[in-house]
């Protein structure tokens, strides 16, 4: 794969020189790991049996279904799915409560939809 980043600009493709955008993805990645080096195995347990869960439930999650999948206390996934939802890098719940996105995954419609080897269909996030 090149090392290359293209822009669109109306019906041009423009290419964006390495020494402009190299630093700057360096940078998110420091900033990602280290945002996910705070998540404690709590957090990333939770965060991924939410992600792991979407796909095959197709619809939102509620605290006590994940509570029940990663046999944790119900008041103790309430604290980390708040935590996790403060971050707005993690997932999103809707009204109710439920988990309806957790990154990289959505039970809302988005134009990206995603069909996985297992055949569990779901969208993208």
């Amino acid at each position: 794969m090149s090392n290359k980043l293209m822009s669109g600009l109306w019906r041009f493709m423009l290419m964006i020189p390495p020494a402009l955008w190299e630093r700057q993805v360096a940078k998110l990645g420091r900033k990602m790991e280290a945002s996910l080096g705070r998540l404690s195995r709590e957090h990333r347990l939770v965060h991924h049996c939410v992600v792991r869960e979407l796909p095959r439930v197709g619809e939102p999650l509620s605290w006590e279904f994940i509570a029940n999948k990663v046999d944790l206390p119900t008041d103790r996934v309430k604290v980390i799915l708040d935590e996790l939802e403060k971050r707005m890098t993690f997932l999103f719940r809707n009204n109710e409560g439920k988990v309806i996105w957790a990154y990289p995954v959505t039970v809302e419609e988005t134009p990206h939809h995603v069909t996985f080897s297992t055949g569990e269909q779901i969208y993208a996030a």
